[in-house]
């Protein structure tokens, strides 16, 4: 009997790892039992219906190409069914964002990237849909018209935005992610991408994109979205199960994956120093000057920073430094930051400099009384704050800035649409700002007639699609009279400046190295609004003018004769432009990266073409429809 102990003994362990590890792997098995019965056509389960539906509503973007006041290239055309598709090609009935490629981030106006942003966030602009019914998805079909490519990641809400009742929790869930993607055709193509099964229906899609390897604006036309509307109990994707994920080695990774995932929802938790052992020898660590170890960890992103506080004491202190937090971008993790979140940063933020809360805090994840304790810990120190989308703020939001930030010189409010007018009179309280970005905001005449006078120090300011402006002829000559140290300037779509503010503004502001001019219609070639800009700003190195069809050879042979730096000229849509004269430019602005003349009728793919062969240093774009 007691000879074959021992072999009883092995195989009551064996017999216990193997119950074990089937637990372990119950679902998965279920799942792959599941796919093989489909596949036999042995054990079929009951599938709902799926349906499909397009976007009903644009409920949120962070830019758009078009005006406020029409559809053209705006985000609202990607409500309702598509308009374009299958045709390829520039139309004005698709949605279209603001910017594309890497040589905006080169630009003078454009401010340097924050450091330890997390490498997998891609994504610069976004767009939220909402539609008609709450369904499992099953597919998103993604309409792209003209340079596709751009979508970088596809997330579901559990909020219904039609529901009368606030939601208890909201959730965001990325049902698809990936990098940015140079597609070399611009031909339209139907994007659907292999989406995660979620454990919520949904009626509220956000895509968000990244158009910096495109090599021109991306037109989106419509999405669609797949779905049932009962929870599917197989997920339609099981036949794509691989079986190395039965390998023990996932389960670790997963783990790793889902802590990745919760990011700074997770602050508390990983920063709680009850969760740390008591460790009491740190190895080398012990034997590394407390500057290098600082070095060290400089490198990494904010939830890696977090994880590694959970290590040992000594790393605990080292990633509860403010010094590692002098610059602290949030943006990323918009989906999941609140106010709880804020308040386990606070101890760490005494030392901020710059902070991004770009996208942040909408559907109440911050309050005004959560962003005001941030403000009091760093506002001292602080010279840059980016709330671009920071659908939270409100006046008094804006009034703590202006008390709390007295050295502020970067202020980034763009697409803070749902701001009143009233609340940017506190601006002018900041007189230290150098760099003011109001793109699509409802900020009124005598706010920015305030600002004006009391910023002096303003360098780069983008005024675009700021409609509530009345005159921007006293805009522009009040900023003549008082920013003297004006770099850049962004009128994009500004209506109403004419030839007697650009002269005063050309005038007032000789270090102008950008200006943006394009889509302002009260501007003429014929008063010598264009030659008279040219010869004033010779430092001009960034010049929009476009969709002015009054641009004629006059104007460019000003540009040849006396602007040797310009970089960036955009004329798209002049009908009065020769070959001759753009062959003069190209000769004389040797320093020329990017020349756009879509739809100009003198310039054919012919003259683009040798343009391209001669000058192969410049990115001439021509855009067509099919």
């Amino acid at each position: 009997m007691s000879s074959w102990f021992p072999m009883l003994t092995v195989l009551s362990m064996f017999y216990y790892i193997c119950l074990r590890r089937r637990a372990r792997l119950a679902s998965r098995g279920d799942m792959i039992n599941s796919r093989r019965a489909i596949e036999t056509n042995s054990r079929a389960l009951p599938m709902c219906v799926e349906a499909s539906q397009h976007a009903k509503e644009v409920l949120d973007f962070s830019s758009h190409y078009g005006s406020e006041n029409s559809m053209s290239y705006t985000m609202w055309n990607l409500a309702g069914a598509p308009n374009v598709y299958p045709s390829s090609g520039d139309f004005t009935q698709t949605a279209v964002f603001r910017m594309y490629g890497t040589w905006w981030d080169h630009c003078v106006s454009s401010p340097p990237p924050f450091k330890r942003t997390s490498p997998t966030f891609f994504s610069r602009d976004f767009v939220e849909l909402a539609f008609e019914e709450q369904v499992y998805p099953t597919a998103v079909h993604i309409l792209e018209t003209y340079h596709p490519g751009s979508v970088v990641k596809i997330l579901a809400c559990s909020a219904n935005p039609y529901s009368q009742t606030a939601p208890t929790e909201v959730r965001w869930e990325t049902i698809w992610s990936g990098e940015p993607t140079c597609v070399t055709s611009p031909q339209a193509r139907q994007f659907t991408p292999c989406i995660k099964e979620i454990d919520f229906p949904t009626n509220l899609l956000r895509l968000e994109t990244n158009g910096t390897l495109l090599d021109y604006y991306t037109e989106l036309d419509a999405v669609e979205l797949h779905g049932v509307k009962e929870k599917p109990m197989l997920s339609l994707k099981t036949g794509k199960i691989d079986m190395n994920d039965l390998d023990d080695d996932d389960d670790d990774d997963d783990e790793y994956e889902g802590k990745d995932g919760c990011g700074i929802d997770c602050l508390s938790n990983q920063f709680s120093s009850s969760s740390l052992r008591e460790w009491t020898n740190n190895g080398y660590f012990d034997k590394l000057p407390y500057e290098l170890i600082q070095l060290i960890i400089s490198h990494l992103a904010l939830p890696d920073l977090c994880r590694l506080a959970q290590t040992c004491k000594l790393l605990y202190q080292h990633c509860c430094d403010p010094l590692q937090y002098t610059q602290l971008s949030l943006q990323p993790y918009w989906a999941t930051l609140s106010d709880a979140s804020l308040e386990y940063l606070l101890p760490r933020c005494t030392l901020v400099q710059w902070l991004n809360l770009s996208w942040t805090g909408n559907r109440g994840f911050i309050s005004t009384s959560g962003f005001s304790r941030l403000l009091k810990v760093c506002g001292l120190e602080l010279v840059r704050l980016e709330l671009a989308c920071g659908h939270f703020l409100n006046e008094a939001c804006l009034e703590v800035i202006a008390e709390m930030c007295p050295n502020l010189q970067e202020l980034n409010l763009s697409s803070c649409d749902k701001l009143p007018p009233q609340a940017f009179s506190h601006i002018s309280k900041l007189c230290g700002l150098k760099r003011l970005v109001l793109y699509r905001t409802k900020i009124e005449q005598t706010a920015l007639l305030s600002i004006l006078n009391f910023c002096l120090e303003i360098q780069h300011l983008n005024l675009g699609s700021c409609v509530l402006i009345e005159d921007y002829d006293l805009i522009a000559s009040v900023i003549g009279a008082k920013c003297k140290k004006l770099r850049s300037l962004d009128l994009w779509r500004c209506k109403n400046i004419t030839e007697k503010g650009l002269g005063e503004l050309a005038a007032g502001c000789p270090l102008l190295e950008e200006i943006d001019l394009g889509w302002c219609p009260m501007l003429h070639s014929g008063t010598g609004c264009f030659t008279n800009l040219a010869r004033k700003l010779t430092g001009l190195r960034k010049l929009f003018l476009t969709a002015n069809r009054s641009v004629c050879d006059s104007d460019i042979e000003e540009l040849a004769a006396n602007c040797p730096h310009l970089q960036y000229l955009d004329i798209l849509g002049t009908r009065m432009v020769s070959p001759a004269a753009l062959r003069k430019l190209l000769e004389c602005c040797k320093e020329l990266i990017l020349l756009d003349v879509s739809f100009c009728s003198q310039i054919d793919s012919r003259v683009v073409q040798e343009f391209t062969s001669r000058f192969p240093n410049v990115s001439i774009k021509k855009s067509f429809t099919q």
